[in-house]
């Protein structure tokens, strides 16, 4: 038995229904990693949110970015947040952060930011002439691997260096003060 084609009592396809319960998902994760007071559950609604990318980026057509985000963002990027955060929190901390007490600067900034964003989106011409077809992995792998050779390793050493310092953060020993 096949599925139809649209949802019977929505009329919508199964790939919109998809795109609306991924999207709704990022944005509700994306929302919990800066409401939430409690940092550890903010680094995996942001797990969340990254994965509810991914699943964007499968809809789109474009797996490897999917893997990419996957393996560098969850995989990589979350994870080392995530230690970072678990290092160097002590639990002598304040109970209210500074940046609590920020919100409604922030609101302004966030309600100007998408105004801005809106005016880029609707003043682009979002032609698709472009010839190359990202989602074959071998022209990935050719251009990432060929012309941005340099700006990958860069990338990769960075990480490293921030990997590092946090470590070096989190074990020195507190001096007589």
């Amino acid at each position: 038995m096949t599925l139809p084609e649209t949802i019977p009592l929505l009329g919508i396809s199964w790939g919109d229904l998809l795109f609306l319960t991924f999207a709704a998902v990022m944005l509700v994760g994306a929302l919990a990693v800066v409401v939430m007071r409690d940092i550890i559950r903010s680094g995996l609604a942001m797990i969340i949110a990254f994965a509810a990318l991914a699943g964007i980026y499968v809809l789109a057509g474009a797996p490897v970015v999917a893997a990419t985000q996957v393996l560098v963002y969850i995989g990589a990027i979350s994870v080392l947040v995530l230690f970072a955060i678990m290092l160097t929190q002590t639990k002598s901390g304040p109970r209210s952060l500074v940046f609590h007490s920020q919100a409604v600067p922030a609101g302004i900034a966030s309600i100007l930011l998408a105004i801005l964003i809106a005016v880029v989106v609707l003043s682009t011409n979002w032609s698709t002439t472009d010839t190359v077809n990202w989602t074959d992995t071998v022209t990935l792998a050719k251009r990432l691997f060929e012309k941005f050779v340099l700006p990958f390793e860069v990338v990769s050493v960075l990480l490293l260096a921030a990997v590092i310092g946090g470590v070096f953060l989190a074990k020195r020993e507190r001096g007589n003060d």
